[in-house]
């Protein structure tokens, strides 16, 4: 279905209007429009654009129109070089994924802080609705913890609820807990009409992907691993993915994997043998997805380590 609707093959632009120091540096100059015109040649059809509330919203709720021009620009290059667009909430005010390097909580818990969070959906649907044949929504990055999965499913429906007043027909993306784990998709609550999609991110096995990450608590930073040492295979992340699949086609809807991606201290050549196994099982199943990430990030796609790769690398993006 989403490969149909062009949003079937992409690359995250992380890193610019989120996790990041704010500055007008870095939200003017860390994506320009030479990085649209150059992922428009990877043979993707669309970008996924992380975003946190605080663009967009002063500390009382108030919004920032700056912030919308932001996006209003980011869209009108998507058009001018054949892109589609998921714009992915990435923090909202009281929740990130990133426990370490946020102060942000108490969104599961508010239902002020829900409210906000509604209101700021509403306000991209107004915005934005009238571009869902290229703008899809993605709802909340990486819901942490199993025990919101009851309240994030009663938030995301009543989010949805009303953003449907002004954007009808966008494809809404929704993903569960465990920060968007393909084992928790079938605890989601069924899909709240024919254009919401499920939503997971892959990047597994843990030791391999974010081997020497300082981010990652339940690694050993000074560990390394081969690909041939970690034993991935198709069946491996056909096994991982079987969940999340069943649970999709049960209730009548499609997968969309988000992010996935290998850090930059994993060789080239490894890094690509791994993109190359997880693209064979979301090619075979049909799975739609967007890689992690375009530039830095400590994933970067196109920093020059992959020079000599890239060519090969893109084919299985």
């Amino acid at each position: 279905m989403l490969k149909n609707k062009g949003f079937y093959k992409g690359v995250n632009f992380g890193g610019w209007l989120s996790q990041c120091d704010y500055s007008e540096d870095r939200l003017n100059n860390f994506i320009t429009e030479a990085d649209f015109a150059r992922v428009s040649t990877w043979g993707i059809d669309h970008v996924r654009i992380p975003v946190d509330y605080n663009v967009f919203e002063n500390d009382d709720g108030s919004y920032k129109e700056s912030g919308f021009e932001r996006l209003d620009r980011a869209f009108e290059l998507c058009e001018k070089y054949n892109l589609n667009a998921v714009l992915d909430l990435h923090k909202t005010a009281g929740f990130s994924f990133d426990n370490y390097g946020e102060n942000e909580a108490g969104f599961f818990d508010s239902e002020k802080l829900q409210e906000r969070f509604y209101r700021l959906w509403e306000q991209f649907a107004k915005r934005y609705g009238k571009l869902d044949k290229r703008v899809a929504f993605e709802l909340l990055n990486e819901v942490t913890d199993k025990e919101y999965i009851g309240t994030w499913n009663r938030v995301s429906n009543e989010c949805i609820k009303r953003i449907r007043v002004y954007a009808p027909d966008t494809l809404i993306l929704v993903g569960s807990y465990h920060n968007n784990s393909a084992h928790a998709v079938p605890d989601l609550a069924k899909p709240y009409d024919d254009n919401t999609i499920y939503n997971f991110h892959c990047y597994e096995p843990l030791i391999f992907t974010h081997q020497g990450a300082y981010w990652a608590g339940n690694i050993n930073q000074s560990d390394r691993f081969t690909f041939e040492e970690c034993d991935i295979t198709p069946e491996y992340f056909e096994k991982l993915f079987a969940p999340a699949i069943e649970a999709a086609n049960k209730n009548g809807t499609t997968l969309y994997c988000g992010e996935y991606g290998v850090i930059d201290i994993v060789p080239p050549a490894d890094a690509v043998k791994w993109y190359k196994c997880i693209n064979e099982v979301f090619e075979k199943h049909g799975i739609s997805r967007s890689a992690w990430s375009y530039k830095e990030m400590d994933f970067g796609l196109s920093d020059e380590r992959f020079d000599d790769l890239r060519d090969e690398l893109i084919k299985y993006l």
